[in-house]
């Protein structure tokens, strides 16, 4: 049965053993007013969301879009709140909750700030070491790559991405790519409870546009690449590449390393204000020469289905090779950045290659071109991308390990970026054989009109192309399981690790990996057991649009 989004959100993670202030300790530390006896009460956390709110916590309410957010301060104090922190305008509001009242000029610039002050997470020698990764292509595949490389050299781990959670071994999955500044830092109280050395965080434009990440700073920022994406955010890819930009400042990281192989890299060396080194994989780069130039070179040895195998080489003659394990020249970019990500964190050069040296990244990589099939038939691939950059360099890579034909799979998200769907169809058509197109998260949108743009934009391309069009997406997985045989592959793009569709703000359960598992074992194919959590039972496969009434 579909569920209501909020229901079907996973908790947010806190400290089991949260620290405990005087209010009027917190009021006088984050500077805000207040005209109330503070004296005698005591704080434990703080929330923007009422949904989210725990007794002992301090409500903050922001202005939104059609209402003010100290509205819901009565509901903040039937949840246990103990203060509201609000804004001149929220003041008076607020005050029908009968809670003290403390004012902030901004109260959303300043959630950050007044979460770190709560948890004590503002860069105290007692955190762990954060290293976020930034870019608009391959920021989660970083994320789990410095992960599993820091586990295989002995560390205790955390995450951050948009797939999953992750503390010291415990796996949750996520709520937003990057989690709201108050959840940001109890997750690392919490992981610092819990003894993790190193976190890697995603941080999404978005989440440095809306201060999610305010309040933290960064041991190590990264930089993947830029491509068109977002623009439902940002005016234009100028505005979108700005928004990146604070990762770089001395306020937000102490060290930076930056990938070369799209031309905003050299914009972000030009703009960054930490000191930083640069990597570079010529055989992908917008600019060979430049890539080849970087401090850290990334050479790609050998591309098979089971992996990538490269070497990172310096300038200073240092050499490591080693195999990421999916397909990919940019994902051995991706796992380059991650290694030298990792040596600007202070970690000892003869640390790594004694772990990685002639051997494997020991990282699983949830929904990146994810191989799902088994060993004979059709190799099939579920990946997250969803911008024509992501689709040109994964089909470029199914190709190369692919003797058969490509056929590719994939839909657009609904409410969200227009202006790149001509460009997905272009590129989506341009590296296959065969190409379907489906639903993905219509959200409140006509998903024939975005089908019917998708394949507007592939008919432009490559007018007589072999293209097909089936809804929902449980036939069509079934219809391209059809076409397709031992040696040819599919490329199932856009659901990823996702476990549901977004229909008009309802997630309905549904897994893409699940869906691929049934259809291969319906055309007799043998399949492996599923790494994954199934969002409907065993022996129900959802068959019917729910889009539109049963036929």
């Amino acid at each position: 049965m579909p569920t209501d989004t909020a229901s079907n959100l996973p908790p947010v993670l806190r400290p089991e053993n949260p620290p405990t202030h005087a209010l009027a300790d917190f009021a006088r530390g984050v500077r805000a007013r207040s005209s109330d006896d503070l004296s005698g009460i005591t704080l434990s956390g703080i929330t923007l969301a009422t949904a989210d709110l725990t007794p002992g916590d301090v409500f903050v309410a922001v202005r939104g879009v059609n209402r003010h957010g100290a509205e819901f301060a009565p509901a903040a104090a039937d949840a246990g709140a103990v203060a509201v922190v609000t804004d001149t305008a929220g003041e008076s509001i607020a005050r029908a909750a009968g809670l003290p009242v403390l004012i902030v000029d901004d109260p959303r610039a300043a959630l950050g700030d007044m979460s770190a002050w709560v948890y004590a997470t503002g860069g105290d020698d007692d955190l762990p070491l954060l290293l976020g990764t930034t870019g608009t292509n391959g920021k989660t595949s970083v994320s789990h790559l410095l992960e599993g490389i820091l586990t295989q050299i002995g560390a205790v781990t955390g995450l951050s991405s948009t797939a999953e959670r992750h503390i010291a071994g415990q796996v949750i999955v996520s709520r937003l790519t990057t989690p709201e500044a108050y959840e940001m830092h109890a997750l690392l109280a919490l992981m610092r409870e819990r003894g993790v050395e190193a976190v890697a965080v995603e941080v999404s434009a978005q989440a440095l546009s809306r201060r999610r990440v305010d309040g933290m700073m960064f041991d190590v920022a990264g930089f993947t690449n830029l491509s068109h994406d977002h623009l439902d955010d940002y005016a234009d890819m100028a505005e979108y590449f700005q928004a990146k930009l604070p990762l770089f400042r001395p306020d937000r990281a102490r060290r930076a390393v930056i990938g070369l192989d799209s031309a905003a890299g050299a914009d972000v060396v030009a703009a960054c204000e930490v000191p930083f080194v640069t990597v570079g994989t010529p055989d992908i780069a917008d600019d060979p020469e430049t890539a080849a130039d970087a401090d850290w070179v990334v050479e790609i040895l050998d591309e098979q289905q089971i992996g990538t195998r490269f070497a990172l080489v310096s300038k200073d003659g240092r050499r490591l090779e080693t195999t990421v394990p999916v397909i990919g020249r940019h994902m051995a970019a991706n796992a380059g950045l991650a290694i030298v990500m990792i040596l600007e964190a202070g970690y000892a050069w003869e640390r790594l290659t004694a772990a990685l040296e002639g051997g494997r990244i020991d990282a699983y990589l949830p929904g990146r071109t994810e191989l799902v099939s088994g060993e004979s038939g059709p190799a099939v691939y579920v990946d997250f991308g969803h911008s024509p950059d992501a689709f040109e360099k994964t089909l470029a890579a199914v190709r190369r390990v692919t003797p058969g034909t490509v056929l590719m799979l994939f839909g657009a998200d609904g409410d969200r970026d227009t202006t790149k769907r001509h460009d997905m169809g272009r590129t989506a058509v341009e590296g296959s054989d065969i190409l379907i197109v489906t639903d993905h998260h219509p959200r409140h949108e006509d998903p024939d009109s975005i089908r019917a743009t998708l394949i507007e934009g592939a008919r432009r391309a490559r007018p007589n192309a072999d293209i097909r069009e089936f809804s929902p997406p449980e036939r069509a997985i079934r219809e391209a399981v059809e076409l397709v045989s031992d040696g040819d592959a599919i490329l199932w793009a856009g659901p990823g690790h996702q476990d549901y569709r977004d229909i008009r703000g309802v997630r309905t359960p549904y897994s893409a990996r699940e869906l691929v598992r049934r259809a291969l074992r319906a055309k007799g194919w043998a399949v492996p057991a599923p790494r994954w959590p199934v969002p409907y039972p065993d022996d129900q496969t959802p068959d019917s649009d729910p889009l539109r009434p049963s036929r």
